[in-house]
Parts: structure tokens; C-alpha cells; sequence
């Protein structure tokens, strides 16, 4: 009986030992939790006012010539403007002459499918 009684608290401080072994390991695993969670969010934040600061120095460094460029592209609209309205001058006799011909000149005849049918 004094041998089961041994057996017995034998057992005991080995799960007494495990529990503690097992809440250490959890609160070591929650710490690690913790500390990635903060490392990644430091290397987040690093990236983050990298990509700002390198955004910055692009707009900084294409923003000067915005102004030019708007002026470049208004100006190259106005050419294409001027463009289109002698076009239209030069050849609105012609597309009028086109339609009218198109709409006095019909000639009737029966669609293909209809052809077939009708033999």
C-alpha cells in the first residue's frame, strides 16, 4: 500500500510539474505572439514611410513640370480641335452629296434569305 501511496505522489508532482511546465510554455508562446505582432508592425510602419517618403520625391520631382505638361497637352488639343474643324469644312459638301445620293438613289431588292423562299 505504501508503494501505491509513493506511485501515487510520484504521479501527482509529475502532473503538478507538466501543469506548470504547460502554462509556462503558453505564456512564452504568448509573449513570442507579442513580440512578433510589434516587430511586424515597426517593419509595417518602416515600409510604409519608405514607399511615403519615395512617393513624395517622385511628385516633388514630377510635379514642376505638371504645370508645363498641362500647358503642353491644352495646346495639343487645341491643334487637334483646329484640326478636326477643317476637316469637317473640307469635306462636309462631300459626306452631304453621300448621304443625299444614299437616300434619293434606293434601289429595292429582296434580302438573300428572303430569295430562297420566295424560288
Amino acid at each position: 500500500m505504501a508503494a501505491q501511496s509513493e506511485g501515487i505522489k510520484r504521479l501527482m508532482a509529475a502532473e503538478k510539474s507538466a501543469a506548470t511546465m504547460v502554462a509556462e510554455a503558453r505564456k512564452n508562446k504568448a509573449t513570442r505572439l507579442k513580440q512578433a505582432k510589434e516587430e511586424a508592425a515597426k517593419e509595417i510602419e518602416t515600409y510604409k514611410s519608405q514607399r511615403e517618403s519615395a512617393f513624395q520625391d517622385q511628385l516633388k520631382k514630377f510635379g514642376e513640370n505638371k504645370d508645363d505638361f498641362a500647358q503642353k497637352m491644352e495646346d495639343d488639343k487645341k491643334q487637334k480641335l483646329i484640326k478636326i474643324d477643317e476637316d469637317v469644312k473640307q469635306h462636309k459638301a462631300q459626306v452631304i452629296q453621300q448621304v443625299l445620293d444614299l437616300v434619293y438613289n434606293i434601289q429595292p431588292q429582296l434580302h438573300q434569305n428572303a430569295r430562297f423562299s420566295v424560288k
